[in-house]
């Protein structure tokens, strides 16, 4: 499967600046986004649950805290932790279950985490949807910035949702649909616009 890389991240917001002057306004105001990695496995994955409906500060307060309890963020040692010392982490009870029933199926066996990067998009979010608390919101985000694919586009990320209204100069939040038909003048470098309207969200 093809990821981006630093080089072709370039070259795509490249493109896609050429292609729509809401982002070249984003890019020329602000720069050029972050080329957005994290590192691919249960942890990356977790941390994303953690940041479900709350802000980044938040999540990242709270996976340091879980990090800081762990001898190795394995399934294993996940698992092995009380739901007190989860709580103590500010790990709300419905996250900790959602975390626990990633952790056992990556340990049981039933998630193949370690193939997930062989397989299509498609295929990644049907494995990763598969387990409760694992959405498609949550699916795409791994696979952005884990998986590091080109072409996604994350139609229920709030941010992505609200910087598109305000570059757009729309009144109201835009229907999925509408954000689907905005998306398909992106590719096939969906992922990199997100990460200019991601970008323009944290910057404006």
């Amino acid at each position: 499967m093809t990821a981006l890389n630093p080089r072709l991240h370039a070259l795509a917001v490249g493109e896609l600046v050429r292609a729509d002057p809401d982002l070249e306004r984003v890019v020329a105001r602000y720069g050029s986004p972050k080329f957005w990695s994290r590192p691919v496995g249960f942890s990356t994955l977790v941390y994303i649950v953690f940041e479900q409906q709350v802000s980044l500060a938040s999540a990242r307060a709270t996976y340091d805290k879980v990090c800081a309890l762990l001898p190795a963020f394995t399934p294993a040692a996940y698992l092995a932790l009380s739901d007190s010392q989860l709580r103590g982490a500010g790990v709300s009870r419905q996250k900790a279950r959602y975390t626990r029933l990633l952790a056992r199926a990556i340990h049981d066996g039933s998630l193949p985490i370690a193939g997930l990067g062989r397989r299509p998009d498609a295929r990644v979010r049907e494995l990763l949807t598969q387990i409760t608390g694992i959405g498609h919101w949550t699916a795409d985000v791994y696979l952005m910035v884990a998986l590091r694919r080109p072409d996604c586009w994350p139609t229920g990320d709030l941010a992505l949702v609200k910087a598109v209204q305000a570059l757009k100069g729309l009144d109201e939040r835009p229907h999925k649909s509408w954000l689907e038909e905005l998306g398909e003048r992106y590719r096939p470098y969906r992922s990199v616009a997100t990460h200019i309207y991601w970008h323009y969200y944290l910057s404006s």
